[in-house]
């Protein structure tokens, strides 16, 4: 099923000039894994201060893009130029779920977005990275199977936020928006899982 994620060698290779010089510089993947954790916490305090204004959430398109690039950097630093490490695993999958909390949960509280759909989407955003993990644990290959994988979400949350700030007036779509989101997240479990199984 198609995915944003289906896009990631040609992003990686837009990246690589940028890798080799970070990497000739010292730059460790666990230092952009961090520096990502980072960007996400500010962005999303940005947004829990603002409360839907126009200001943090003009934020949180240009932070969700900055953090995708980092994350495809810490992972070419760490495969490409032999940083992988037990921490660096841990430091990856626990940055994503966190950053990934921290920076759409705040959505809750901005006028006109369901709070409700806001914690569901985040909840199995988490639980589809889980069975991802899961799948290496039984023996498998992690899995990113979509149709909602971490770039998907960002997406949709980039649009969510860009589309709120260019002032369009919060009525019933959000609440698609989200749902819409939510269930295919449900979708990406079970691909992942069934994936992962087989």
């Amino acid at each position: 099923m198609a995915s944003i994620y289906d896009l990631k060698p040609r992003f990686q290779n837009l990246l690589r000039p940028l890798v080799v010089r970070l990497a000739g510089r010292g730059v460790t993947a666990n230092q952009v894994t961090v520096g990502a954790l980072v960007l996400s916490v500010a962005a999303g305090a940005c947004v829990l201060l603002g409360r839907g204004a126009a200001w943090s959430l003009w934020l949180l398109p240009p932070a969700l893009l900055v953090r995708m690039g980092l994350n495809a950097i810490d992972g070419m630093l760490a495969r490409e130029h032999a940083m992988k490490s037990d921490l660096g695993a841990i430091l990856n999958e626990m940055g994503d779920v966190i950053s990934d909390s921290v920076m759409y949960l705040p959505l809750a509280l901005v006028p006109g977005v369901p709070p409700a759909w806001v914690v569901l989407f985040v909840l199995v955003g988490i639980l589809s990275e889980m069975a991802g993990v899961l799948a290496a644990l039984v023996g498998g290959e992690r899995r990113y199977d979509g149709p909602m994988g971490k770039s998907d979400r960002a997406l949709l949350v980039g649009t969510l936020a860009l589309l709120l700030a260019l002032g369009l007036r919060p009525g019933v779509w959000p609440d698609i928006l989200l749902a819409a989101g939510t269930l295919l997240g449900l979708v990406a479990i079970w691909r992942r899982l069934r994936g992962g199984l087989a």
